[in-house]
């Protein structure tokens, strides 16, 4: 793969990780759905939870209390093409967040902290799509689902 084309599928598996992110923390929780292959995945080995396809995670995600507010600092996104199609990421996040206008913890403290490893195809048009993500919590628990 040539320097400058791996480059650009770095930055835009990057961005699309990002933009997930910025969907669960700005009011947008079930348009991550769109940000998946049809068959993606988000898994939570601790727990056993997987959600599977796009349904399914517009549906998880899209329940999410509206009164929830979170913010992720995400850190230390590692991006790395496996072939012109295929990639993997590794990232890092540290969770704040206040429901119904109440802290769930002391503000100096996070509610969580872990990372993700995701797998990451290009599809035919060229835009990049998470088929997997599974989500590592050494510190904090999952969301209990209401």
């Amino acid at each position: 793969m040539d320097p400058i084309e791996q480059l650009l599928a770095e930055r835009a598996c990057q961005r699309l990780l990002l933009d997930l992110v910025r969907r669960l923390d700005l009011g947008e929780p079930g348009s991550v759905a769109e940000l998946f292959t049809e068959d993606g995945t988000w898994t939570w080995p601790e727990g056993d939870r997987l959600v599977r396809g796009r349904a399914a995670l517009r549906a998880h995600f899209g329940t999410r209390p509206a009164d929830r507010h979170a913010r992720r600092l995400m850190a230390d996104v590692r991006v790395e093409v496996t072939s012109p199609d295929t990639a993997t990421a590794t990232s890092y996040f540290t969770t704040y967040r206040v429901d119904d206008g109440h802290r769930t913890a002391d503000a100096a403290h996070p509610v969580r902290i872990g990372h993700y490893k995701d797998a990451l195809h290009r599809t035919p048009d060229g835009t990049w799509l998470l088929a997997a993500r599974t989500l590592f919590l050494p510190c904090g628990s999952p969301t209990p689902r209401l």
